[in-house]
Protein backbone atom coordinates (compact mmCIF):
# COMPACT_ATOMS: atom_id res chain seq x y z
CA UNK A 1 0.00 0.00 0.00
CA UNK A 2 1.27 3.45 -0.97
CA UNK A 3 -0.01 6.68 0.50
CA UNK A 4 0.65 10.31 -0.31
CA UNK A 5 -0.07 12.72 2.52
CA UNK A 6 -0.16 16.44 1.85
CA UNK A 7 0.23 19.25 4.34
CA UNK A 8 0.78 22.99 4.45
CA UNK A 9 -2.31 24.36 2.79
CA UNK A 10 -4.58 27.03 4.13
CA UNK A 11 -5.71 30.61 3.72
CA UNK A 12 -3.29 33.33 2.73
CA UNK A 13 -3.60 36.91 1.53
CA UNK A 14 -2.61 37.91 -1.99
CA UNK A 15 1.14 38.33 -2.20
CA UNK A 16 1.70 35.88 0.62
CA UNK A 17 3.45 32.54 0.67
CA UNK A 18 2.70 28.95 1.49
CA UNK A 19 4.79 25.81 1.48
CA UNK A 20 3.14 22.52 0.60
CA UNK A 21 4.64 19.19 1.55
CA UNK A 22 3.80 15.70 0.38
CA UNK A 23 5.27 12.59 1.92
CA UNK A 24 5.01 9.21 0.25
CA UNK A 25 4.96 6.11 2.41
CA UNK A 26 4.33 2.42 2.10
CA UNK A 27 5.79 -0.17 -0.24
CA UNK A 28 8.11 1.98 -2.34
CA UNK A 29 11.15 0.87 -4.27
CA UNK A 30 11.84 4.24 -5.84
CA UNK A 31 10.02 7.31 -7.08
CA UNK A 32 10.48 8.35 -10.68
CA UNK A 33 8.66 11.65 -10.53
CA UNK A 34 6.75 13.73 -8.02
CA UNK A 35 4.66 16.75 -8.70
CA UNK A 36 1.72 18.93 -7.91
CA UNK A 37 -1.53 19.41 -9.75
CA UNK A 38 -4.37 21.73 -8.88
CA UNK A 39 -8.04 21.98 -9.66
CA UNK A 40 -10.25 25.00 -9.17
CA UNK A 41 -14.06 24.73 -9.17
CA UNK A 42 -15.37 24.43 -12.70
CA UNK A 43 -11.91 23.96 -14.19
CA UNK A 44 -9.89 20.97 -15.27
CA UNK A 45 -7.07 19.65 -13.18
CA UNK A 46 -3.79 21.11 -14.37
CA UNK A 47 -0.14 20.42 -13.79
CA UNK A 48 1.49 23.00 -11.56
CA UNK A 49 5.02 21.63 -11.26
CA UNK A 50 6.88 18.36 -11.53
CA UNK A 51 10.29 17.10 -10.57
CA UNK A 52 11.67 13.80 -11.93
CA UNK A 53 14.36 11.76 -10.28
CA UNK A 54 17.05 13.60 -12.27
CA UNK A 55 16.05 16.77 -10.38
CA UNK A 56 14.96 18.63 -13.47
CA UNK A 57 11.89 20.78 -13.00
CA UNK A 58 8.85 21.69 -15.03
CA UNK A 59 6.42 24.51 -14.24
CA UNK A 60 3.18 25.76 -15.61
CA UNK A 61 3.59 29.14 -17.25
CA UNK A 62 1.17 30.66 -14.78
CA UNK A 63 3.39 29.85 -11.80
CA UNK A 64 6.85 29.96 -13.31
CA UNK A 65 9.01 32.38 -11.35
CA UNK A 66 6.71 32.33 -8.33
CA UNK A 67 6.65 28.65 -7.33
CA UNK A 68 9.57 26.35 -6.63
CA UNK A 69 9.34 22.57 -6.50
CA UNK A 70 11.91 20.43 -4.73
CA UNK A 71 12.22 16.92 -3.37
CA UNK A 72 13.99 15.09 -0.60
CA UNK A 73 14.62 11.57 -1.86
CA UNK A 74 15.68 10.29 1.56
CA UNK A 75 12.28 11.27 2.93
CA UNK A 76 10.26 10.47 -0.20
CA UNK A 77 8.90 13.97 0.08
CA UNK A 78 8.16 16.71 -2.42
CA UNK A 79 7.70 20.38 -1.59
CA UNK A 80 6.09 23.27 -3.35
CA UNK A 81 7.14 26.72 -2.21
CA UNK A 82 4.52 29.18 -3.39
CA UNK A 83 5.38 32.87 -3.32
CA UNK A 84 3.56 35.96 -4.55
CA UNK A 85 0.29 34.11 -4.40
CA UNK A 86 -2.63 35.39 -6.43
CA UNK A 87 -6.36 34.80 -6.05
CA UNK A 88 -6.28 32.71 -9.22
CA UNK A 89 -3.98 30.27 -7.42
CA UNK A 90 -6.94 29.26 -5.26
CA UNK A 91 -7.58 25.56 -5.82
CA UNK A 92 -7.32 22.13 -4.35
CA UNK A 93 -3.74 21.02 -4.78
CA UNK A 94 -3.00 17.35 -5.37
CA UNK A 95 0.28 15.62 -4.85
CA UNK A 96 1.28 13.17 -7.57
CA UNK A 97 3.93 10.49 -7.67
CA UNK A 98 4.98 7.85 -10.17
CA UNK A 99 6.30 5.07 -8.00
CA UNK A 100 8.16 1.84 -8.67
CA UNK A 101 7.00 -0.92 -6.34
CA UNK A 102 9.97 -3.17 -7.09
CA UNK A 103 12.60 -4.22 -9.58
CA UNK A 104 11.42 -4.92 -13.11
CA UNK A 105 8.14 -3.06 -12.76
CA UNK A 106 6.66 -0.08 -14.47
CA UNK A 107 5.82 2.91 -12.37
CA UNK A 108 2.34 3.37 -11.00
CA UNK A 109 0.56 6.70 -10.56
CA UNK A 110 -0.52 7.72 -7.08
CA UNK A 111 -2.44 10.73 -5.89
CA UNK A 112 -2.88 12.48 -2.59
CA UNK A 113 -6.33 13.35 -1.32
CA UNK A 114 -5.88 17.04 -2.08
CA UNK A 115 -5.31 20.06 0.09
CA UNK A 116 -7.06 23.41 -0.10
CA UNK A 117 -5.16 26.58 -0.89
CA UNK A 118 -7.18 29.77 -0.71
CA UNK A 119 -5.75 33.15 -1.65
CA UNK A 120 -8.06 35.92 -0.55
CA UNK A 121 -8.10 39.18 1.33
Amino acid sequence: QVQLVESGGGLVQPGGSLRLSCAASGSIFSIEVMGWYRQAPGKQRELVAAIPSDASTNYADSVNGRFTISRDNAKNTVYLQMNSLKPEDTAVYYCYAAIYRGWGTFSTDYWGQGIQVTVSS
